[in-house]
């Protein structure tokens, strides 16, 4: 007898990329979520049913078990880590790319600078391998913001074609990494929920045209 299984969706611009592979792949949910408040719904499969969540929240729900799969942006994944889950497929939408950015005209800073950003980690990362030191400023939106304002010298922020930033009086200065949204699926429901799990990533990996990885 099958198990219930639960895979959790990212509200937003990811989950209007995922609903048409969902589809594909066969798996349609009972009523249409963009027209409903609940969080839960059914699907045309007795055993699967979706949940939709804010993006930061979806790890989370998979790592402890709360969800079996989800999707997730790659930002997200390296900004909170994948501690307890695979990573078995590239989805190939939502794609953008992670990058620093500051004002046109603004000089690059030598020592220590200021950096505005909701990817605090990922920061502190990626400018420890510069050998840089940073003071990181959180904020939550409206990045760029920060340089026009004087709130920092430059931002760590995600682009998809620029638009906002060339507004504003920004450039990318440095490049970061590609992302993309992932699927994720959590190790333990990975091995007690095998057959089903893996019927699922197949039939979604068909739809992307790519090979499958654990890992």
């Amino acid at each position: 007898m099958s198990q219930l299984l639960t895979i959790a969706l990212t509200k937003g611009r990811i989950l209007e990329q995922t609903l048409p592979l969902l589809a594909a792949a066969g798996i349609v949910p009972a009523e249409d979520i963009n027209k409903s408040r609940k969080l839960v719904f059914a699907t045309n499969h007795s055993d699967v049913r979706l949940l939709v969540l804010r993006g930061s929240d979806v790890p989370t729900y998979v790592q402890f078990g709360a969800a079996d799969i989800g999707v997730s942006g790659k930002d997200t994944l390296m900004e909170n880590g994948a501690d307890g889950l695979y990573e078995p497929l590239d989805l190939q939408i939502a794609r953008c790319k992670l990058v620093t950015a500051a004002l046109a005209d603004a000089p690059v800073r030598k020592g220590r600078i200021k950096v505005a950003t909701k990817y605090v980690n990922i920061a502190k990362r990626y400018y420890a391998t510069q050998g840089r030191q940073i003071d990181v400023i959180k904020l939550y939106g409206a990045m760029e913001l920060a340089p026009i304002m004087n709130l920092a010298d430059e931002i760590v922020d995600i682009v998809d074609t620029g638009n906002t930033l060339r507004a504003n009086g920004l450039v990318e200065r440095e490049f970061i990494a590609d992302i993309s949204s992932r699927l994720i699926v959590n190790k333990a429901s990975m091995k007690m929920k095998h057959v089903q799990i893996q019927a699922i990533i197949d039939a979604i990996a068909q739809v992307v045209g790519t090979e499958t990885a654990t890992g």
